[in-house]
């Protein structure tokens, strides 16, 4: 393997340049303050942990995992998801706080990938976990949280697509009784959106055509209440039954909230980590093919860290919402001010832009240089020519100078 070149990175990862930091930043915190007016509690975890313990835990494959070894010859792993984690915390550091815990976050976590894929092995998650409440209020709250949090975010349509594992894993039972391969194949085809797969699967196993026809029929449950109705119609087992019952209560939740509009139920919904074992959710923006969020119920995973308790919860996809609404920074930012200075002028003028930091705070913007005579001649005529200063590429609101002991701009 050649050596890589100075500039280069590992491929997956991003450089964030100031723009994109401060967009990023922006849509950290409108989140964040959205989620703490809902009750959630930021956390902070560590970017490594145990593997025996939480890397196990992640449900995150093992290929997908970043391993390294500490100076004891333990593996450790890069966090892949912020779940297993909280999970960790909640069951030892937070073991005598009383359920429900809401908690949220933002945090990087880390995917190994294919060269050839196309996707990043860092990125930002924006998230909560509610964890001590098993009811459908619950997984209505985190749905309803994370519409919010989406609007917070700055993205505009979207719709989110509400499943229940127990939904399918009923209905295939009772289709395909101890047939775990073929129930799995079919899980995963549905998984990837590969209806088209799934229907030739059908075709191909031993079973009724009424049986073949309901298993093909569960592709066109999609829609709202309704829905719930007409998979009671089907021939489910009371796992079946009871997940659609707890979906239908918490359309109901999601009614009273008002944000029904945003929902709908999608039955074929299974979730992308093995650890869901209710509800499951997708957000999908109308201008971007892959989820700007997902979540779900996670009743087991807890267990695992010696705290056996239901969760449930949600992680926004901050980098993408990034890639979707751009980088560009709003207008309505700080104040921009541009203080100028010669030898002469250098005490004034620093003390100068201390006092505008400490009145303006993070409403304004100062930044001092020293100009030699070119310099000065330059801002001098921008001025002139009213309304923002470009200095070296950057545009500020404000200039001021002190040259020579003279002051101009205050």
């Amino acid at each position: 393997m050649s050596k890589p070149k100075v500039f280069e990175k590992p491929i997956g990862v991003k450089d964030y340049l100031p723009h994109a930091v401060t967009k990023l930043r922006q849509i950290e915190n409108q989140v964040l303050a959205c989620m703490r007016s809902w009750g959630y509690e930021q956390i902070m975890t560590p970017t490594m942990e145990y593997y025996d313990t939480v890397g196990v835990a992640s449900s995150t494959s093992d290929q997908k995992l970043f391993k390294l070894l500490n100076n004891r010859g333990t593996t450790l792993v890069l966090r892949s998801d912020m779940t297993a984690p909280i999970a960790r915390v909640v069951s030892s550091v937070l073991k005598d706080v009383q359920f429900p815990i809401r908690l949220s976050y933002h945090s990087s976590v880390y995917r190994a990938i294919e060269e050839e894929a196309g996707r990043d092995a860092e990125f930002f998650q924006t998230g909560v976990e509610l964890v001590g409440d098993a009811s459908p209020d619950a997984d209505a709250e985190v749905v309803a949280l994370a519409i919010a949090s989406l609007k917070a975010a700055g993205v505009k349509r979207f719709k989110i697509a509400i499943g229940h594992v127990g939904f399918l894993n009923g209905l295939f039972e009772a289709a395909l009784p101890g047939c775990r391969d073929a129930q799995e194949e079919l899980k995963a085809y549905l998984l990837g959106r590969d209806y088209v797969g799934y229907r030739e699967r059908l075709r191909s196993l031993t079973i009724s055509d009424e049986m073949r026809g309901e298993l093909e029929g569960i592709l066109r449950l999609r829609g709202g209440q309704e829905i719930c109705n007409q998979a009671m119609a089907l021939r489910l087992d009371e796992m079946a039954l009871s997940s659609i019952r707890h979906l239908c209560e918490m359309w109901d939740v999601l009614d009273a909230y008002g944000v029904c509009e945003h929902a709908l139920i999608d039955l074929t919904m299974i979730g992308d980590f093995q650890y869901y074992t209710g509800m499951t959710f997708e957000a999908y923006a109308a201008d971007l093919g892959f989820p700007v969020a997902s979540g779900g119920r996670y009743d087991n995973l807890l267990k695992q860290f010696g705290r056996p308790a239901p969760a449930t919860g949600f992680a926004l996809k901050t980098t993408r919402i990034l890639e979707l609404i751009g980088d560009a920074v709003d207008d309505a930012g700080p104040a921009r001010v541009l203080i100028g200075y010669d030898p002469a002028g250098r005490a004034v003028a620093l003390e100068k832009a201390r006092e505008l930091r400490e009145a303006g705070g993070a409403s304004v913007t100062v930044m001092t240089e020293r100009m030699d005579a070119v310099s000065q001649a330059a801002v001098r005529e921008a001025a002139s020519a009213g309304g923002q200063v470009l200095y070296k590429g950057v545009a500020f609101t404000k200039l001021l100078t002190y040259f020579g002991g003279e002051r101009e701009g205050e």
